[in-house]
Formats: structure tokens, C-alpha cells, sequence
């Protein structure tokens, strides 16, 4: 009972509802609880994926062999492309190469990147860049970072380097504003081959790259909080941005009008653009919706109830825009040991 669109339609509005509740959950923070706060968030996110994908990537990326700091300022700019992030690589020898991510910055999608702290900026560098020489045994590779957004300079850029001697834990990560990065040459870019990097597969890397972050973000948010601060934080930023992109993605699957099976079908569409099982069942003047499977919090768990809890609000928050008329029961929990994810969505009862 899906609606027209296509299997890249369903994974491109997975990706925008996903990419944007990551930037309004940095926002939430630094607004609701604080800068600091926001900052350890993307710290932990970033820590834990970069030892989860990095070098898991290397031979899928092509970068197995290269010298360290050439490896590494590729890997963010072939690994970012895949997700729709403008970045530009630079050599400058086997010793340094740089990167620039270039604006409009993804992270900070519109003007969101207004409201974002600084500490936010320091977070995912001291989580992933700092960690580089870590992951690859090399004590000599640091990354020097010379420009961030938040302090007015052109951007976030910097350069891998391998020094002359080992690094201290507090060199690994080193600020030198004022160095400018180097012209960007695309012809001296790497590429990824397409015979084994077709469209459908970026498209689907690129839902990815947007699901991981919140599947981090759900996990760490209970971690550095406990699930009722979690449940709070990430509850009012999934009903936000739910009612904020329920129109894109909304169009995005062609769906229309206000009508129960209308928002059945929007939610079918989203549960089958993260690759999971669903199906739709008319119960009276209801709709029941299932999804079995949990492609998103795969391979983690178990999970404390703020997970699926600030989960749901997204489609909470998207069914008060489609109609606002209707109610999102919740029948069955797989994270409560159901077989499934059970919704009954039916019209609400006034008076």
C-alpha cells in the first residue's frame, strides 16, 4: 500500500528528517541545558563512530597504503561526499594534507549554524580528528585546525600533519588560526570508483550517513543524561523538527490530503525508506501500521525507553501537521520484546 515514490525517494526523506533532527538536537541543548552540554554530545557521538567506521573504511574508501596524514585528509573528503557533505582535500605532502569543509556546512543546515556553540566545533574535533593517530598507531599524526565557523574565520579547515616527534594526548589537537588553507584543485582529487560506488549505493550511504548520527545520539543521550532528561531532550527535538519537515517529506513521497490512510501511507513510506518490513491494515475507520525489524538501533541495545520514546515524536510531530484530528496509538514495542512496532492510527474523540 506504499504510494508511488520511488525506493530513492523514501531513502532521501529518511535522510533529511534524520540530518535535521541531528542539528536541532546540538541546538536543543546549547539552548536548554548548555554550551557545554552540546559540546559533549558531538565529543561522545563522534568518539564513538569514528572507532566504530574509520578504519572499517579504509579499504572500502580505497586508502589502504597511503601515508597516514594523506589517508586520513582523504577519508573526509571521499567519506563526506558519500553523505552530501562539500568538502575539499589538498596535498601538500606525504607528511600534511588538509581539508576544508565548504559552506553551506551540512551540520548547520541553514540558519541553524547561528545558534550553534563553539564547543560543538571543539566536540567532533577532539572526538574524531585528535583520535586519527590513535586509530592508526601512529603516535606522530595530530591535526592542526585553522579555522572554525563560530569564531567568524572562513570555515572549518585544517591539516593532518605527522611531526617529528610523539605526541602528547593534548597535541593531537592544535589550533593555529591565521594559516590559510591552500586553492582547491578538483582534478587533484581522489575518486571513488563506480563500479563498486553505483548511484543506488551512494543514495543509500547517504540515508546512512544521516541515521548513524542519530542512532549515536539517541544511545548518548540516555548515557550522559539518563533516559528522563533523554526522553525530554530528544522528545521536544523530534516533535519539532517532525512538524517542522513533515511537508518536505511529505511531498517527497507524494502523499496528500489529510486522511488517516494518507498519514498511514507518509509512515509506511519512512518505515520502508530505512529498509525495514512494514505493512498497513485497516481496522474499522483505523489504520494499523506494523514495522518489524529496527534497521536504525541495529546491533545495539538494549535500549532504555527514551529511545524509542523521543523516536516516536517525529511521527507525533508529523501527524499534528498532517492532521492534527487523528491519533498515533502505540499497540506493540520491539523494544519492550514485541514482535513488532504496532501504531493505530484512528480520529481523535472530541467532547
Amino acid at each position: 500500500m506504499l504510494d508511488k515514490s520511488t525506493k530513492q525517494d523514501r531513502y532521501s526523506a529518511v535522510a533529511s528528517l534524520y540530518h535535521a533532527y541531528f542539528t536541532g538536537l546540538l541546538l536543543t541543548l546549547a539552548l536548554r541545558k548548555s554550551h557545554a552540554a552540546a559540546g559533549d554530545l558531538t565529543f561522545e557521538i563522534f568518539r564513538r563512530q569514528h572507532h566504530e567506521k574509520f578504519l572499517s573504511s579504509f579499504e572500502k574508501l580505497g586508502l589502504s597504503g597511503l601515508p597516514d596524514a594523506v589517508a586520513c585528509a582523504q577519508y573526509h573528503y571521499l567519506s563526506n561526499g558519500v553523505g552530501g557533505v562539500p568538502v575539499e582535500y589538498m596535498y601538500e605532502s606525504d607528511t600534511k594534507a588538509w581539508v576544508h569543509f565548504c559552506h553551506p556546512r551540512w551540520i548547520y543546515d541553514g540558519a541553524a549554524i547561528c545558534g550553534v556553540p563553539l564547543e560543538v566545533s571543539h566536540g567532533f574535533l577532539k572526538g574524531w580528528y585528535a583520535q586519527n593517530g590513535v586509530s592508526l598507531k601512529n603516535p606522530r599524526l595530530g591535526f592542526v585546525c585553522t579555522s572554525q565557523d563560530m569564531d567568524g574565520q572562513y570555515g572549518m579547515a585544517g591539516y593532518f600533519k605527522v611531526f617529528d616527534h610523539d605526541l602528547a594526548p593534548e597535541e593531537r589537537l592544535q589550533f593555529s588560526p591565521g594559516e590559510f588553507a591552500p586553492p582547491f584543485d578538483p582534478s587533484a582529487t581522489p575518486t571513488l570508483d563506480t563500479t563498486t560506488w553505483p548511484e543506488e549505493r551512494l543514495q543509500k550511504a547517504n540515508r546512512n550517513y544521516s541515521m548513524e548520527y542519530v542512532k549515536n545520539a539517541f544511545i548518548i543521550l540516555a548515557e550522559m543524561f539518563g533516559p528522563m532528561e533523554a526522553t525530554t531532550f530528544g522528545g521536544i527535538t523530534a516533535q519539532l523538527i517532525g512538524k517542522q519537515f513533515y511537508r518536505q517529506t511529505a511531498d517527497t513521497l507524494g502523499i496528500t490530503g489529510d486522511s488517516a490512510e494518507g498519514f498511514a501511507r507518509y509512515l509506511a513510506g519512512m518505515i520502508d525508506g530505512h529498509d525495514d518490513e512494514v505493512e498497513i491494515e485497516k481496522d474499522g475507520d483505523a489504520f494499523i501500521v506494523r514495522q518489524k525489524g529496527w534497521r536504525l538501533m541495529r546491533g545495539t541495545g538494549p535500549h532504555p525507553a527514551s529511545v524509542f520514546d523521543s523516536w516516536n515524536q517525529l511521527w507525533q510531530g508529523a501527524l499534528a501537521v498532517h492532521n492534527r484530528y487523528l491519533v498515533l496509538e502505540v499497540l506493540k514495542r520491539q523494544d519492550y520484546g514485541d514482535d513488532c512496532f504496532e501504531w493505530r492510527l484512528r480520529e481523535r474523540k472530541i467532547g
